[in-house]
């Protein structure tokens, strides 16, 4: 089976996910508070203001929680198993849901990671491999 869920490019997210198909990473930030948000909303979680602007993520991030995966929920990712979806925390605040490559052997909290974004399924998604040598 080849099918699957596209990222709604229409929304509130329709430039994060351009960015993510240059290979880059942003956030957003309210103009109002200063808050530091991801997933990508029209208003600010923080105070509600609707005055968000979008900055490049430095691609410095920590781990913060993290599962493997070890049974396919969908057929598409028996070919990926198993395969690692972290949070994890970018140095800019805000925390999100990103693919980490491996098994997930020698992972540790807070241990810190890099942006590496990854092709999957005709699209980049967010991924971070650990910082440093290996």
């Amino acid at each position: 089976m080849s099918a699957t869920v596209a990222p709604d490019r229409s929304g509130p997210g329709a430039d994060y996910w351009a960015a993510l198909d240059e290979n880059r990473l942003i956030f957003q930030r309210c103009r109002s508070c200063g808050g530091a948000q991801l997933p990508p909303r029209h208003e600010c979680t923080a105070c509600l203001a609707a005055e968000l602007g979008w900055e490049q993520a430095s691609g410095r991030a920590k781990l913060v929680s993290w599962v493997v995966y070890h049974r396919a929920y969908h057929p598409v990712m028996e070919a990926e198993l198993p395969y690692v979806v972290a949070v994890v925390e970018l140095a800019e605040g805000p925390r999100m849901i990103a693919n980490l490559p491996g098994s997930g052997a020698g992972l540790q909290i807070d241990m810190e990671l890099t942006f590496q974004p990854i092709q999957r399924f005709g699209q980049t998604i967010a991924g971070f491999r650990p910082t440093g040598p290996g």
